[in-house]
């Protein structure tokens, strides 16, 4: 039976595997030479693992909601707006973080004028698209164009160039791709006299080039990291051998098992989210029913650690499981665990319904 100490469902944070992951991550990228931003969007800005981050030689947090950063203003650690910062958040922007991902002259002319009130020098890494289609300057010329007028900007420094490849277009980072960036960095410095330090290489798919392939060029300094510090994935989710992963865990609590059916009888028309579903017949199944749904996490990012346990579904609140080849008998108040895709445990992190557990760490 469950314990009543804890409410369900709840996704348990294992700490002390997150600590490894942050640690190995920490020196390794201190031996080649390359400062981190660990992006605590994840886990939504939580304060105390956000702590933790900060205290296991993180230098930099990062993240892409501005409510996110609030909850841990009170760190000393520096922090990044991640995502392009809005217009109608560049003062919150300027209060709250220290650098900011930009692509236009116009917000960096906003971040100015802002900075300038406030009294404040505010620093801009100036995103590159290599093709990936998120964000960034797309053209080389525009990219010059860019520069040249922000440079002449007070109240913001230009620390560097950066890029973001395999989120929106699932473009690869490849060493040729990032070699172009590293290049890019020194010609725009010597054009505009300018010192720019920082090349910002992408996220924990790039990271995957130093682990596994050793293919990262020595030019990347900056990496922005939140998979893989916390999930121990990289490129294409898959897990780094050296990490720690299943580090997030749901674990929600049954609320019927019957055996019942494995078709619906009687006319199908469409569900409760607009498609209409189909069905295998595998005649009479027992079926288990547990506290979580659409609401919180679609079903195919669940995985679950009792391999006997078919998901069927769910609707916004029930989740359907066939547990027929289970060597366990769940009854009501059970609960069934399961592991978790990121995209899974980025929804159940963001749901108010989902109690967050931190597990206390080994002594």
């Amino acid at each position: 039976m469950i314990n009543e100490a804890y409410n369900f469902p709840r996704i348990e944070i294992d700490l002390q595997k997150i600590e490894e992951n942050v640690r190995k991550i920490v020196e390794l990228c201190d031996y080649h030479g390359i400062r981190i931003a660990a992006v605590t969007k994840l886990v939504c800005g939580h304060p105390e693992l956000a702590a933790i981050l900060a205290n296991s030689g993180i230098e930099m947090l990062a993240d892409a909601r501005i409510e996110n950063i609030k909850r841990y203003v009170s760190l000393d650690t520096p922090k990044m707006m991640l995502r392009l910062p809005m217009a109608s958040q560049v003062d919150q922007v300027i209060e709250l973080c220290d650098v900011s991902l930009v692509s236009d002259f116009e917000m960096m002319r906003l971040l100015s004028e802002s900075a300038l009130k406030r009294q404040t020098v505010h620093k801009v890494i100036i995103m590159i698209d290599l093709g990936d289609l998120r964000e960034g300057i797309y053209y080389e010329k525009d990219i010059q164009v860019t520069v040249d007028q922000a440079r002449e900007l007070p109240g913001i420094q230009l620390i560097g160039i950066g890029t973001n490849l395999s989120c929106y277009g699932g473009v690869m980072p490849t060493q040729e791709a990032l070699e172009k960036l590293v290049a890019l960095k020194e010609r725009l410095n010597t054009a505009y006299d300018l010192d720019m330090k920082v090349v910002s290489g992408g996220n924990s798919g790039t990271l995957s080039l130093l682990i596994n392939e050793g293919t990262l060029p020595k030019g990347i300094n900056h990496l922005r990291l939140g998979a893989s510090v916390l999930m121990g994935i990289g490129l294409n989710d898959e897990p780094i051998n050296s990490l720690k992963q299943n580090t997030f865990r749901l674990v929600c609590e049954v609320i019927e098992v019957k055996k019942k059916p494995s078709v619906p009888v009687g006319e199908i028309g469409l569900d409760a989210f607009g498609n209409k579903p189909v069905f295998e017949d595998k005649g009479e199944i027992t079926r288990c029913i547990c506290a979580i749904g659409k609401q919180d996490i679609c079903p195919s990012d669940l995985i679950p650690c009792d391999k006997g346990i078919e998901i069927l579904g769910a609707s916004s609140d029930h989740l359907i499981l066939d547990v027929t080849q289970c060597e366990m008998n769940y009854h009501i108040g059970d609960a069934i665990a399961f592991d978790l895709t990121y995209g899974g445990c980025l929804s159940l992190m963001t749901s108010e319904y989902v109690q967050k557990y931190i597990l206390p760490i080994d002594d």
